[in-house]
């Protein structure tokens, strides 16, 4: 009984350890993307996010996620080929809010690994001189 548990759990192990070398894998350029100095008067900012799949699985982004209603991702919802690359747009909205720093996070969610990536845009409204 205890070498039919054995072998049952090495089996178990290797099929494991195979399935997790097919999977998808995704690998950003950066995590981070800053605007900079931007003024109020032009309070819409945006960033592209470069990404590659580097498994051998086709890449499904299932979930992409703002913190905040003033930041809109989009990407595409077909699924990369393994060595194909793609972009996560985001579009930072600053209308009617106060000039101060901003930094806000994006939550990517694949079918691959790592299963959950955060991204962040951040910069700095300012009120231009004289105002």
């Amino acid at each position: 009984m205890k070498k039919i548990l054995l072998i049952a759990v090495m089996l178990l192990s290797v099929v494991s350890f195979a399935s997790a070398q097919n999977e998808a894998k995704i690998k950003f350029d950066k995590l981070t993307y800053n605007f900079g100095k931007f003024s109020v008067n032009n309070p819409v900012q945006e960033a592209s996010f470069n990404f590659t799949n580097e498994g051998k699985s086709p890449l499904v982004i299932n979930q992409v996620v703002t913190s905040c209603g003033c930041t809109v991702a989009t990407y595409t919802k077909k699924p990369i080929a393994p060595g194909a690359s793609g972009t996560i747009k985001v579009k930072y909205d600053g209308k009617g809010r106060f000039p101060s720093h901003i930094k806000k996070m994006i939550t990517v969610r694949t079918n691959g690994v790592p299963e959950m990536v955060r991204l962040y845009v951040e910069g700095d409204m300012t009120v231009p001189q004289g105002k």
